[in-house]
């Protein structure tokens, strides 16, 4: 058997060798050719809004579920016990009303709890709302002492004071930067967080999380083509917009779906997959979200799958290093949210997520919402740093790395004002 430390430095051998290979280099993309959006397997030309829905849009959800994300069980649509926690909890310094809320979920001996927390503006019916997951827990989004601390499983993190895979107060607050909750509610918006590994804790692990209330007998991990975490996710949010669609303080808002990194790929999926979202944000989301895999810059498909293999469907791993063999490209993803608004963005240093790829992204969505008449970017040229496009198709890229700063929350919040016009 190998010694630990022969396992390490095999270890460490591998990880430089996948870091020696990563291209950062525009120059080294090579020539590539995109799937036709509006072309379907067939070989008919897409012209109408009633062929790409009926047809082309079909075929091209399909392959997503198929190869990439993996599809959801149809007996997925479960409707959970709802425990309210807290109902109107008075938040910064009386402008906003707190909920917390609990959805039950049971099936085949198993049992989920999704932890769910919005923010109202007090006195306003029916707001917008933002609707996201969060990566360490609804405490951390804010310095809100109130907010309950969930069991769920949780990457350790020490600066957090999260050393043994649980929420600790220590969390509270640590991410706040990422969410202005008092900018969103004074902009007349509401907020409603989920913590991600409620609904499927993020390891390559099937044994917890939602995936395993829908095994068949014997069933261990999801089967080639079925989800991945991904699709867990997305399907998660939509289960909190069933919740906040029954309320009477929500039911007639309009919704957000926000999502950074891999939950920037997991709005845009859950956009694609549930058409209650009114307007979709994906923020550096990067190989696996909007950006061109067939450009193999920064994050390849083949890097993806090696680092986080629970992401995606088993089958999405034939496509590595085989970008050019995929059926689809992630143009195709962002243009299933058509005639919905999306918004892509992105950030100079953020090179592993490829901006001009995930630009690239946005924009060879665009014939799909010009069958419906939509404005849509005019170049297929980047545009300058802080020069936000608000077309149908939103896109800015900012300067700074792979984070959520005020500024996107600028444009997230004025895009969405435009287009939702609440």
């Amino acid at each position: 058997m190998k010694s630990f430390l022969s396992i390490l430095f095999t270890i460490l051998i591998m990880k430089a060798g996948a870091q020696s290979k990563v291209n950062y280099d525009e120059s080294k993309v090579e020539p590539y050719t995109l799937p036709e959006l509006l072309r379907s397997a067939g070989g008919q030309e897409i012209k109408t809004v009633k062929e790409w829905e009926s047809i082309r849009r079909t075929e091209i959800v399909r392959l997503f579920e198929e190869e990439v994300y993996g599809k959801i069980p149809a007996e997925a649509q479960l409707k959970p016990t709802i425990e309210i926690l807290e109902k109107e909890g008075e938040a910064f310094h009386g402008k906003a009303v707190r909920q917390q809320i609990a959805l039950d979920f049971e099936r085949n001996g198993q049992s989920l709890r999704v932890h769910l927390l919005v923010y109202l503006p007090a006195g306003q019916d029916n707001p917008p709302v933002f609707v996201g997951y969060n990566f360490y827990g609804n405490a951390s989004i804010t310095e809100d002492e109130n907010i309950l601390l969930s069991p769920s499983w949780v990457p350790n993190k020490k600066e957090f004071g999260i050393t043994e895979n649980q929420i600790t107060d220590g969390a509270r607050g640590q991410r706040a930067h990422r969410w202005p909750v008092e900018k969103i509610i004074d902009a007349g918006f509401g907020l409603a967080a989920i913590y991600y590994g409620d609904v499927d804790p993020d390891r390559d692990d099937f044994s917890d999380g939602i995936h395993p209330l829908f095994y068949e007998e014997g069933q261990t991990k999801p089967g080639p083509s079925e989800w991945g975490a991904i699709s867990a996710w997305a399907w998660g949010a939509s289960r909190a917009l069933d919740y906040l669609k029954s309320e009477p303080a929500t039911a007639n808002s309009k919704y957000i779906l926000f999502g950074h990194s891999r939950l920037g790929k997991t709005s845009l999926w859950g956009g694609a997959l549930d058409k209650r979202w009114d307007l979709v944000i994906a923020n550096n989301s990067g190989c696996g979200g909007v950006a061109i895999s067939r450009r193999k810059i920064g994050e390849t498909v083949e890097a993806i799958n090696t680092s986080f293999p629970h992401w995606f469907a088993d089958r999405f791993k034939k496509y590595n290093d085989q970008e050019n063999k995929m059926p689809v490209d992630q143009h195709m993803l962002v243009a299933l949210i058509a005639p919905r608004p999306v918004y892509i963005s992105s950030a100079v240093e953020d090179r592993w997520a490829d901006p001009v790829g995930e630009y690239l992204g946005a924009y060879y969505a665009s014939p799909a919402y010009q069958l419906y008449g939509l404005e849509t970017p005019a170049s297929d040229q980047q545009p300058s740093v802080s020069k936000p496009i608000h077309t149908s198709i939103g896109y800015h890229l900012r300067p700074g790395g792979h984070d959520v700063t005020d500024y996107d929350w600028e444009q997230f919040i004025a895009f969405s004002r435009k287009h939702l016009k609440p």
